[in-house]
């Protein structure tokens, strides 16, 4: 298992799909915690990390692949061009989809828990720890990416199309018609 963090303060990562305060089950799978982490294309130092551990979990594992790397092996760093081309917050980036049966930890930019759920959600920025991982079931081989703990530094625009209550009610004119 090969470890990691990445985001930094000038130059962070955006958390999206943050599902980080309840595990959920995907398509009947076990109930897990998980986060959708964004990197800029431009971040190549990032990417280089990513790429660097995902390689060095391969080179660890070959083991668990009969002793060679197969073709076909699956690796967690994603194109948000080719893989969520719908989406605009991944336009220009690549990410990383993590996930942990172990409720991750979340601090502040000072190290402080994040205790109120509604401080970290989709759209905000941090530093994110990860593990990388040979996994081989049925067939299917790769390398998947650990949810470990998360750091957030700042806000963001939140993803997903939901409003803040503190923006939906801050004038007195009620009657607006969005669309």
């Amino acid at each position: 298992m090969v470890k990691i963090t990445i985001g930094t303060k000038e130059n962070p990562v955006r958390f999206s799909y943050a599902n980080v305060h309840q595990p959920v089950s995907v398509n009947g799978s076990d109930l897990k915690y998980s986060l959708s982490i964004i990197i800029p294309k431009s971040d190549k130092k990032t990417i280089k990390k990513v790429k660097d551990a995902v390689q060095k979990a391969i080179e660890e594992n070959k083991d668990k692949f009969g002793g060679k790397v197969p073709n076909n092996l699956k690796t967690p760093l994603r194109d948000g061009d080719v893989d969520r081309e719908e989406d605009e917050a991944y336009e220009g980036a690549y990410f990383v989809n993590a996930n942990s049966k172990v409720k991750p930890g979340i601090v502040d930019a000072d190290v402080n828990p994040v205790l109120d759920q509604s401080e970290f959600y989709s759209g905000c920025y941090g530093r994110v720890s990860l593990t990388f991982y040979a996994y081989n079931v049925n067939g299917n081989r790769g390398i998947a990416a650990g949810l470990q703990n998360i750091m957030k530094t700042s806000e963001g625009e939140p993803l997903g199309g939901r409003s803040r209550a503190e923006d939906d009610f801050s004038d007195e004119d009620d009657d607006d018609i969005l669309g």
